[in-house]
């Protein structure tokens, strides 16, 4: 059943990859069983969404070797997805929407949560975008029907796709862009320093970042990290070392720390750091594997 979804899911055109299931005594199909913190919300493949693909015969081999495993959705490319885990996210939704139920798209999660799917706004993850809501993006996943989720539920559609996914609201979009980038009033005097200084911090809030929001604090760091590399005030390899450091003592696995700086810093070197007034450029935005949802 969930290889019927996913080569449906591929023929629409969204990307899908193999997530770890629960197991029957409420853990995880993955090496650390009961002791995993995300059963059945994390991919199988080695280099996680990176490697998410609509081809059929791809995903052929990826059901035959696991036969059990749930579907996981790329956002950003054919949809985003707002993730709305509780009565506040639901509500402050609703609000964004101007009081109308969302016209598009909509899961029943198994966690008791709901998927509400938009066309593609072009903007990566943001993790509490309202308090229970976060939003899915570039750079993102979802987990999808027909998945079993830990609590014993099932992932399970309420409007399929088929309708024509709605636009995000101006004020939706506005949240998810987040406010403009601050302006310097004056040069900074010693960029090396405050490249260093940089470095320092978001190794740091890498490092201390609670459970949920780690993977989103690594793509952060890395963006921000990554324009000072492309301005020539830190190495590479150092921020790299840095932030994988910070990530494992995190509890951040491999893979998904590689994934993540990959895109991070990339993203971030192709808009360096410029130490004169100036307006920041982009704000940081989540682009490298995710978080999956819930």
């Amino acid at each position: 059943m969930s290889l019927t979804a996913a080569l449906a899911y591929a023929r629409h055109g969204i990307p899908v990859l193999p997530v770890h299931a629960p197991d029957p005594s409420g853990g995880c199909t993955c090496d650390k069983g009961v002791s995993c913190e995300r059963p059945g919300k994390h991919p199988h493949l080695r280099h996680g969404l990176t490697e998410a693909s609509t081809d059929p015969r791809l995903i052929d081999l990826w059901w035959a070797r696991w036969p059990g495993a749930n579907v996981g959705l790329r956002t950003g490319i054919t949809m985003d997805v707002a993730d709305v885990d509780s009565a506040e996210g639901w509500h402050g939704l609703c609000h964004l929407l101007g009081g109308e139920f969302p016209a598009g798209p909509r899961v029943r999660t198994g966690g008791g949560g709901w998927h509400f799917w938009f066309n593609p706004m072009g903007y990566g993850n943001r993790v509490r975008l309202l308090p229970g809501l976060d939003w899915r993006g570039l750079g993102g996943y979802v987990v999808a029907p027909p998945s079993r989720h830990a609590s014993g539920g099932d992932y399970r559609w309420v409007h399929r796709p088929g309708r024509p996914m709605p636009d995000g609201p101006a004020a939706l979009r506005a949240l998810i862009e987040g406010p403009p980038p601050p302006r310097h009033q004056r040069p900074i005097a010693h960029p090396t320093k405050y490249a260093r200084a940089a470095l320092t911090a978001e190794a740091d809030r890498v490092a201390r970042a609670p459970v949920g929001s780690r993977n989103d604090t690594l793509n952060r760091a890395a963006y921000a990290l990554g324009r000072f590399v492309g301005a020539g005030l830190l190495d590479l390899s150092e921020v790299t070392r840095e932030l994988v450091d910070a990530a494992s003592f995190a509890g951040l696995g491999r893979a998904e720390i590689r994934g993540t700086l990959r895109s991070g810093l990339t993203a971030g070197r192709r808009a360096p750091f410029d130490p004169a007034p100036f307006t920041a450029g982009p704000a940081p935005f989540t682009a490298g594997p995710g978080r999956h949802v819930a």
